[in-house]
């Protein structure tokens, strides 16, 4: 379980492989801040525009870990998970995993799994996956910052559940249940969420 992220990391409950039939795919999701709110924004998937929240600290071309900010770039969607005893696994072309409740992500710098996720407990600082709140309920993994990882460059950046009203998220792009649900179907590996100005 330690060392590569790149599609090692399964749980060992249940059947882990969740996929879609032949639905036509969503390549692009364009991300932009909401004017006059930086840490809310406007996610595009073909014609349609969904509100979304934004990183505490707005969009930023130079990420750091703690930060609060949502990176700019292209980020390609690799994996999702999901909270089995919430909600049910719905259609994607992404591989989605239940999160267990041993499930974490590593978040300091120093740490050899940094920016991976982990077995918990774990010695280093982590946020653990199972949350009190349902933000995760459907959590897609971005490639931030995973292939090549480099040290303080942020760690957990996810497409995850909004919480009411947007508020900010510690750096993610989040959208409702509803939103996920509806865009699920069409998300795959080849999908890339690009955040801009």
């Amino acid at each position: 379980m330690q060392g590569s992220y790149s599609k090692k990391y399964k749980c060992k409950s249940g059947n882990a492989k969740y996929r879609a039939g032949r639905q036509p795919g969503v390549n692009r999701l364009t991300v932009r801040a909401r004017p006059g709110n930086p840490s809310q924004g406007l996610l595009k998937a073909g014609s349609l525009v969904f509100p979304c929240a934004l990183g505490r600290g707005g969009i930023s071309s130079n990420k750091r870990e703690g930060d609060g900010a949502t990176p700019l770039g292209r980020m390609r969607l690799l994996s999702g998970y999901f909270r089995g005893d919430h909600v049910a696994a719905r259609r994607t072309r992404l591989v989605m995993t239940p999160i267990s409740a041993n499930l974490g992500w590593c978040e300091v710098p120093d740490d050899r799994n940094y920016n991976r996720p982990i077995r918990i407990p774990y010695g280093a600082s982590h946020e653990t996956m199972r949350r009190d709140d349902r933000l995760y309920d459907y959590c897609l993994v971005l490639d931030w910052n995973i292939s090549p990882r480099r040290r303080g460059r942020g760690s957990a950046i996810f497409f995850h559940l909004a919480r009411p009203g947007f508020t900010p998220t510690q750096g993610c792009v989040a959208v409702t249940a509803k939103v996920m649900a509806r865009l699920l179907p069409f998300l795959s590996r080849h999908t890339v969420l690009q955040v801009s100005r």
